[in-house]
């Protein structure tokens, strides 16, 4: 069996929730075999990602044995003289592999969890984020009214749905816009809005569920201590990447200076970034499949994780094909957390066999592979259109002394 051809497909999804397009791949083999992944953030127009997959596997991956996964993996990590993590490169080899691996759990019969060790849990848990106002596929409504990224009364009354529905963790970004220029030190209006919204939902979701503080490098060192100082009564499970991923020792700090949890990784890629974040504290990653360097580099990820013992919580704003890579890994992983989860019509269309979802754990896969295949009606009828946004922005226009745009300015 050796690996044939490769195809992409880019695809908008309408809500625009997991991201402004999906990046799916499709890996046929020379006996039939089609295998399915997807490549996450690659910082480029998604077409431009097709034409990176394209590339990438013919010069390293074309008439390879599928099982030669490790030997796959040093090509691309060394392309082109780099032998470094390369963020792009590995999220163009990671859909590929994630693919590579459902030949494989189809070519053996087996869900991809048993090739990865095999099934540990029984069940997985999961959260969400606090989503704005829509129906999810099962025909609840996940959100109510309101602004729920800087209104802590909104944020409230939506995490009691996620209750409802059974989640018992829920994560919320209560510090505003995400901006090129880096991390920046939170005005008090800002540190009093977000500590509110902490303190709203914590008095919502009483002991029933845990916060989440899913911020994404906004702030400064100093300003990241400032706010863990004033959330730490609220017992948040984890404080989510506080300073910029490039500010290693900014994490270091804020790591040392809170009894909250700090956890980070994704926009980190390959064992090496990981290790770093190991080594300065933190406690909780994060890998994305469809960026860290796929299935296989990222058992290695978490088994590292386990000589530090810090634990992995998977990171999911994609689509359904990484989302379902994802919860493969965690059954197989003794140090799993929790689950990043994304409920939506369209994570579920855009797949022939959705993942199994029940009232706040994933059920295992039962198929051969990763047990998602693509429906190509979907996606026909959803087509990208070049030249638009990227997966994921940053606010292009930088702040002022008072930090004074906040929601005007949010993507």
């Amino acid at each position: 069996m050796r690996l044939e051809k490769v195809q992409t497909y880019v695809t908008v999804p309408p809500n625009g929730i997991g991201g402004s397009f999906w990046v799916f791949v499709e890996v046929e083999t020379d006996d039939g075999i089609t295998g399915t992944g997807e490549c996450y953030g690659v910082p480029v127009s998604g077409d431009l990602v097709g034409a990176m997959v394209q590339d990438t596997f013919a010069r390293f991956l074309e008439g390879e044995d599928p099982h030669h996964l490790e030997t796959m993996f040093r090509r691309v990590y060394s392309a082109g003289f780099t032998q470094r993590p390369d963020i792009s490169m590995m999220g163009v080899f990671s859909g590929i592999e994630m693919a590579i691996w459902d030949i494989l759990g189809k070519a053996h019969d087996v869900p991809v969890y048993e090739l990865l060790g095999g099934k540990f849990h029984e069940r997985l848990r999961t959260y969400s984020y606090l989503y704005p106002t829509q129906i999810n596929h099962l025909g609840n409504p996940i959100s109510g009214g309101g602004d729920v990224y800087h209104d802590g009364d909104a944020a409230a009354e939506s995490a009691l749905r996620f209750l409802e529905m059974g989640f018992t963790a829920i994560k919320q970004d209560p510090v505003g816009p995400y901006s090129f220029q880096g991390g920046r030190e939170l005005s008090l209006a800002e540190l009093d809005r977000a500590e509110y919204s902490v303190r709203c939902i914590r008095e919502a979701v009483g002991d029933r569920a845990d916060i989440l503080l899913g911020t994404h490098g906004q702030m400064t060192t100093a300003s990241a201590v400032r706010l863990a100082r004033r959330i730490e009564p609220f017992d948040p499970l984890w404080f989510e990447e506080p300073c910029p991923p490039d500010q290693i020792d900014g994490l270091k700090a804020v790591a040392a200076k809170t009894s909250i949890p700090i956890a980070a990784g994704e926009r980190l890629t390959t064992r090496k970034e990981f290790h770093d974040a190991l080594r300065v504290g933190v406690r909780i990653l994060q890998p994305n499949v469809g960026r860290s360097g796929g299935l296989w580099e990222t058992k290695k990820i978490s088994a590292i994780a386990e000589l530090f013992n810090a634990q992995v919580a998977p990171h999911i704003y994609c689509g359904p094909v990484a989302h379902a890579a994802a919860t493969h890994l965690g059954f197989t992983l003794p140090n799993f957390l929790i689950l990043e989860t994304i409920l939506s019509d369209f994570h579920q269309e855009v797949v022939t066999s959705p993942l199994e979802w029940e009232s706040g754990w994933m059920l295992p896969p039962r198929e051969p592979g990763l047990g998602v295949d693509l429906n190509h009606d979907v996606l026909a009828a959803h087509p990208y259109a070049t030249g638009g946004r990227l997966h994921l922005e940053m606010s292009q226009t930088p702040l002022d002394s008072n930090n004074s745009r906040l929601a005007s300015e949010l993507d």
